[in-house]
Parts: structure tokens; C-alpha cells; sequence
């Protein structure tokens, strides 16, 4: 029987303690919506009575009924106090959660230092609050602070804290890497000794200051752990905790153990992606799994066998992970390349097309003038359907004007755009905080009224490099730009010595690619022409 693994989300409490990240409580409410679906089985949501913004959370989040056990966070209780007196412990309780989590000291060295108490003290602390969670009907979960550390310094009284939480009930002793310092032998071989002296099922939470907390989770598994604690994209303090984007196949696809169902796993990259867009951090593209690099092929020789079997390039099928395989196309690819992203869009072609050679050419000549397209998919879809007849003018350009001016201290930037739209003539003016913005609030105030659904697409990161250095600010630039509507990301790009006319140009393609699968309100019998795709 496939042995099962506890999933125990932190991205809302440790994630959030990451450089960077701070989530509103409506934040957090739409994270644990999207870890709910995912099949996680534990949520800590954060400290019931540590900031406004938790108090809210745990007051909300009740009424989403969700499946997984919300948790909350606190520590042990203060030194020489009760546990009933405890202000933490009362307002964890109060909360209404089914579940909570402890953290406590099992590192001498932090009983002294940090806590200035005794090792008998501290004991005593770690038995009184897990024997008053228990009376209160909470489910319990230890999480020992620094064990690795502590065990190697003192493995006695490493242990000895781990016995006290347990006999005082708790229902999960988990171990922590705190310092991210330990090594997967070192994991495997303590956990190994731990299980031998306890009966309480164990977990793990690890950080990655090494680069290690998913190799050492997956070792701790190994070792005979049940509950896996980690964040979504790794996000936490320092370097970040375990990344449950690696763990979670990995250990399903990998290592015969089951977190959560094949369709709850095929999310795995939309919520990824999702929680990366509310938490406004960029996803590393080459982020193993989710990432939008992690299926991406470039070498010609490469994609002509993944073309045979995608076996020969791909340690699994990114389909399962909710990813999809990329083809990317620059100067140095091979037919191969065009042939199967052409494929992909379901484009007849093949190598002895003179068009595939004609816009093989094409993609050559403007990556010299300093396209760039392996990162700009968008763009490259756009570029293959213009070539092959496969797209119509949703809307043309007839002008634009630009307006810069500074006044009393402050630039302000008014864009005007005419723009044809199915033979409509339309003119809109809009203001922004800059000309790119100010050009993209203005053409989306052109469309929008064909298209309402635009309103429902963002630019999600705008960058510019320039391509000839030598040439100072009169260099031609390359401008990038990403866009998403929560569900999908599709980058395009432009190039010019003008840096307002490259942004133009990857801004329009960027909106052309997103209208390619929206209907026109003017156009309910014929949504196909109208959206300007064309069969041949």
C-alpha cells in the first residue's frame, strides 16, 4: 500500500517572514482557497493575536469552509507562568482552530541564551502547553525548534524534549532544521535514532541556507517522517524554507508516496504561478517543476529527439504538474525547433515547406537586429501565424502621440492612441506614471469596449536592456514584457532605438496574443473571424 505523506503549508506564516512578502488578510484568504484545492491537509494561517491582519484571517476563514485543517501558530508558554494564564495560548484556543502549532526549544545552547532559563524549566514549559492544547480539544503539533543543532550538541536533552511533548500528548513532534546547516546523511541518520525512541508520529521542516531543504525533506521521509511542513516556491526567511513545488512530485511521482490526487497535483503550477502574482514575487523561470523554464528546449539535436519521445529530454511529463513543454526559437535553432512549435499551434508544416525556411530566415535576421525570442513565446507564436496565414488584424495602429511634461516637481506622462478595431475608428487618451503605462492605459481604454475581458489581463514585469552599449543613449534597446491574467503568463518583445516604440511593439503583441482567445461583444455569430483566427 502506497504509504501517505501530511502536507503542512506554511506560506502564509514562515513564507510570509521572507524579504519582500508581506499579504493583506484578503491576501491570505485567496492563498488558502488555492492550497485548499491543491490538497494540502494543513494551513497555518499565522498567530491569532500577534497583528490585526491574522486576528482577520482566522476570523474570515471560517466561513470558506474549507477541507484542509487551518492552523495556528504560537510558542510554548512563558517561563515560570501557567499555561491557563498564558495570553498566546488563550488566544490560539479562543481562535476556534482545530489545530495548532508550538514551537519550543530543543537546543541548550537557545534555552540559555535565548530563553535565559533552565533545562528543566524549559521542559516543563514544552509539557504544560501541549497538555493544555489537549484539554481544549486542539489537535497538537510540536515543532522543535533548532533539533538538528541541539541534537548534535546534546543529543540527550534533545531527546528529552521530544519526550516531554509527547507525553503530554501531542500528536505531531516535527523536526526542525532551523539554520538550514544539516546535511541529508546527518538528517537520515539522527531521524533514524529519533524513531527509536519515540512512538509519536514525526514530521519535517527545514530551511534552505544551504540549498538543501527539499534533498534534506525527502531524506527525512526516507528516515520514516510522515508530515512534510514547507512553503509554496520556497518563500521564507533567509533563503527560504523546503519547496513543496519540488517536494510534492517528487515525492508522489518519484517516491511511491501520496500527498495528494493526480488532479489536485495538475494544479501544482497554476497555484505556483498564482500565489507568486499575489505575493508580487517573480517565479525563477528555471524553477524545477512550475517553473516556466523547466520543460523549455533550445538545442536543435534536443528537440528533434523529444520530437520522437519526449522521454529523451524530460524526466516526466510536465502535463502531470499542470507545466507544458516549450520549444524555444533563437538564431541557433534548428528546423527542428520551428517545426514543432509551428506543430504546437497546429500549423501544417514540415522541412521541406519553403515557408518554414522563409521564416527560419526571418527569426535569424531579427534576432540579429536584437530580437529575443526563447523569452518572448508570445511574440513567436504571433510571428508563426503571421507567416503561415493563420491570424488577421484584430486591430491596427493609426496613431499615437506622446505628451511629457514636468511640472511643479512631478513628471506626467498622456498618451493618445487611434486605433482601427473592425473597421471602427477609435480615439482615447489616457494619463499614467510613465509613457509605457500611459500607452497601455490608453490602448486597453480603446479596446476595452470590444473586449471587456482585457480588464482582467496586467503587465506583470516590463524590463530593458540595451543592445548596442557603445552607441550610449542613442543605442538601439530590447524591452521584454510579461503579462498574465492569473491563469496563463506569455511574455513578448520589442526592439528599436526608440525605447517607447519598442515597448509599443512588445505591448501590442502582448495584447494581440491575449485578444486571441477573447470574443468581441460586436460579435456573437462569427467569434472565430472575429477573433481573427482563420482556418486553412
Amino acid at each position: 500500500m502506497t504509504n501517505i505523506i501530511s502536507i503542512f503549508d506554511t506560506t502564509l506564516r514562515d513564507g510570509t517572514q521572507g524579504e519582500g512578502i508581506s499579504l493583506s488578510a484578503d491576501d491570505k484568504l485567496k492563498i488558502a482557497q488555492k492550497l485548499d484545492a491543491l490538497g494540502v491537509h494543513y494551513i497555518e494561517g499565522g498567530n491569532p493575536g500577534s497583528n490585526s491582519k491574522d486576528i482577520e484571517f482566522f476570523q474570515r476563514v471560517k466561513g470558506l469552509k474549507l477541507n484542509a485543517k487551518i492552523t495556528a501558530f504560537g510558542s510554548t508558554r512563558r517561563k515560570n507562568s501557567t499555561a491557563e494564564q498564558d495570553s498566546s495560548l488563550l488566544r490560539i484556543v479562543e481562535s476556534g482552530v482545530p489545530a495548532a502549532t508550538l514551537v519550543g526549544k530543543s537546543w541548550d545552547f537557545h534555552v540559555h541564551t535565548a530563553l535565559q532559563t533552565t533545562l528543566e524549566e524549559n521542559l516543563s514549559m514544552i509539557y504544560d502547553s501541549f497538555a493544555f492544547l489537549k484539554r481544549s480539544g486542539v489537535e497538537a503539533i510540536f515543532d522543535a525548534e533548532h533539533f538538528f543543532d541541539g541534537y548534535k550538541h546534546n543529543p540527550e536533552y534533545a531527546l528529552a524534549v521530544l519526550r516531554q511533548a509527547q507525553e503530554a500528548g501531542a500528536d505531531w513532534i516535527v523536526l526542525c532544521d532551523t539554520n538550514g546547516g544539516t546535511l541529508p546523511t546527518e538528517i537520515h541518520e539522527i531521524i533514524s535514532r529519533v524513531r527509536a525512541e519515540l512512538t509519536a508520529p514525526l514530521g519535517i521542516h527545514t530551511h534552505n541556507d544551504c540549498e538543501l531543504a527539499v534533498a534534506n525533506t525527502l531524506a527525512a521521509v526516507g528516515a520514516g517522517v510522515r508530515q512534510v511542513q514547507g512553503t509554496i516556491n520556497g518563500y521564507g526567511e533567509r533563503c527560504g524554507n523546503a519547496n513543496l513545488c519540488s517536494i510534492l512530485p517528487t515525492l508522489q511521482l518519484k517516491m511511491d508516496y501520496r500527498c495528494v490526487s493526480d488532479e489536485q497535483l495538475q494544479a501544482l503550477t497554476g497555484t505556483a504561478r498564482y500565489i507568486s502574482e499575489i505575493a508580487n514575487v517573480h517565479m525563477p523561470v528555471g524553477q524545477p517543476y512550475v517553473g516556466n523554464a523547466a520543460f523549455a528546449h533550445k538545442g536543435g539535436i534536443h528537440v528533434s529527439a523529444i520530437m520522437k519521445d519526449s522521454k529523451t529530454y524530460e524526466h516526466i511529463r510536465p502535463e502531470l504538474v499542470g507545466n507544458k513543454q516549450r520549444i524555444l526559437v533563437s538564431e541557433l535553432a534548428g528546423q527542428s525547433n520551428i517545426i514543432s512549435k509551428a506543430q504546437e499551434l497546429g500549423l501544417d508544416i514540415n522541412a521541406n515547406n519553403e515557408k518554414t525556411k522563409a521564416i527560419m530566415e526571418r527569426i535569424k535576421e531579427l534576432e540579429h537586429q536584437g530580437y529575443q525570442f526563447e523569452g518572448a513565446d508570445a511574440s513567436l507564436e504571433l510571428l508563426l501565424r503571421d507567416a503561415f496565414g493563420n491570424v488577421k488584424d484584430i486591430f491596427k495602429l493609426e496613431s499615437f502621440k506622446m505628451l511629457v511634461e514636468k511640472h511643479n516637481g512631478h513628471m506626467n506622462s498622456e498618451a493618445i492612441v487611434k486605433v482601427n478595431v473592425d473597421g471602427q475608428s477609435v480615439y482615447t487618451a489616457a494619463e499614467g506614471n510613465g509613457p509605457v503605462n500611459a500607452l497601455d492605459n490608453a490602448l486597453r481604454k480603446a479596446l476595452v469596449q470590444f473586449y471587456p475581458k482585457i480588464n482582467d489581463i496586467h503587465l506583470s514585469d516590463y524590463k530593458v536592456r540595451v543592445i548596442d552599449e557603445k552607441d550610449a543613449t542613442a543605442g538601439k534597446v530590447r524591452v521584454l514584457i510579461e503579462s498574465t491574467d492569473f491563469n496563463n503568463t506569455w511574455s513578448t518583445v520589442g526592439v528599436s532605438s526608440n525605447v517607447i516604440e519598442a515597448s509599443w511593439e512588445a505591448l501590442v503583441d502582448s495584447i494581440r496574443y491575449a485578444l486571441l482567445g477573447m470574443t468581441p461583444v460586436f460579435s456573437q455569430d462569427e467569434p472565430r473571424e472575429r477573433l481573427g483566427l482563420v482556418n486553412h
